[in-house]
């Protein structure tokens, strides 16, 4: 299971990474995509949506179940991967590439800092 270091974590299975830009791009991590097996439809919302941080910004359903996901961080959407729309496989093959699902204006970026690090979530998912 892959857990890269530069990321932070929510307890809810999704990352985040600060851009260049200030931005923060968030999807689902190793860890919740094999959990949830193969990924066949993603809902992600529209560009410009804003979302407070724990609230769900769309679902995910694979071939066992439907799951929301949820913002780790408060902001503005200013892109969505359009291209889980025609390959949501993506997120199985590439979670932390290019299975990204949006990236985020924050709010507050130093809110990031409330995370896990992948030292604690890689002691979570051992867990559980």
């Amino acid at each position: 299971m892959q857990i890269p270091e530069d990321l932070r974590y929510a307890p809810n299975h999704e990352w985040s990474r600060v851009e260049e830009d200030g931005n923060v791009r968030i999807g689902i991590t190793d860890f919740a995509q094999d959990a949830l097996g193969d990924i066949v439809y993603v809902d992600l919302p529209e560009v410009g949506k804003v979302f407070a941080s724990g609230e769900s910004f769309g679902e995910i359903e694979s071939t066992k179940s439907v799951s929301d996901v949820y913002a780790p961080i408060a902001g503005t959407v200013v892109a969505v991967n359009e291209r889980l729309e025609a390959e949501p496989e993506l997120i199985n093959a590439e979670p932390y590439g290019v299975g990204w699902m949006i990236v985020i204006e924050a709010d507050d970026v130093s809110a990031l800092d409330g995370l896990m690090h992948a030292t604690a979530y890689r002691e979570m998912t051992v867990d559980d």
